[in-house]
């Protein structure tokens, strides 16, 4: 990590008035993939009411949350999202927005990813646009204590390399950010015992990817297959 803890949190409790307003068509491509993917799925097999009751089981846990775009999008077809952050700013303003549309069943409180103060069940995690001030040993850090949370599915969308590198992209500032290539997080997600099961090309420097766990994989660490 290029700053501290502190110096990422103090930043953006700066930035957390106007962060919404300053974002790219990509970020805002990619928050939408981050959504898309982590919704719950409907089984064409299941009756139309047992699928509107299986969509709403999901707990989501919503790492990096910002002021809570991922969070609150996926509120109403879930039964939690538990948001984290490093900013008071941006948590102020993600626990606005939850109150303005009178969302309930959020919970927004400081937390890392390798500290995510968090101990709950976790069907599916989210983040966007975070992971990359990690270094890369950090950012496995970051995913082996995703893994141990025990998610059926990570999804991650963030700065990542298709190709080269280009520091004159506006994506990522080399001073704060470190990006990693699309490789090195895909071995870090199946090396944690993920099965990447999509990978989104938003831009060359901007991906979203998708990893899951099978009810096998689950099984095997314990976790009930259905929760």
């Amino acid at each position: 990590m290029k700053k501290s803890l502190d110096e990422h949190a103090a930043r953006f409790d700066e930035l957390a008035g106007e962060y919404d307003e300053d974002k790219s068509d990509e970020y805002r491509a990619c928050a939408s993939l981050v959504v898309e993917h982590a919704a719950p799925k409907a089984d064409d097999t299941e009756s139309p009411r047992a699928r509107t009751r299986s969509a709403r089981t999901d707990v989501v846990l919503d790492l990096a949350t910002g002021t809570g775009a991922i969070a609150l999008a996926l509120a109403p077809d879930t039964t939690r999202v538990v948001g984290r952050d490093i900013s008071e700013g941006m948590l102020e303003e993600a626990k606005r927005k939850a109150d303005e549309e009178g969302l309930e069943n959020l919970e927004f409180d400081y937390g890392t990813f390798r500290e995510p103060n968090y101990d709950g069940p976790v069907d599916v995690v989210t983040s966007n646009f975070a992971l990359h001030h990690l270094s890369d040993e950090e950012k496995r850090e970051a995913i082996d204590v995703i893994a141990a949370l025990e998610p059926r599915r990570f999804v991650l969308g963030d700065v990542m390399f298709f190709g080269e590198p280009d520091p004159d992209e506006p994506f990522y500032s080399p001073e704060v950010d470190d990006p990693a290539t699309v490789g090195t997080l895909a071995d870090a997600l199946t090396d944690a015992g993920f099965s990447l099961t999509a990978v989104e090309r938003v831009h060359d420097q901007v991906g979203v990817l998708v990893a899951e766990r099978s009810p096998t994989e689950l099984e095997d660490t314990g976790e009930p297959a259905d929760r």
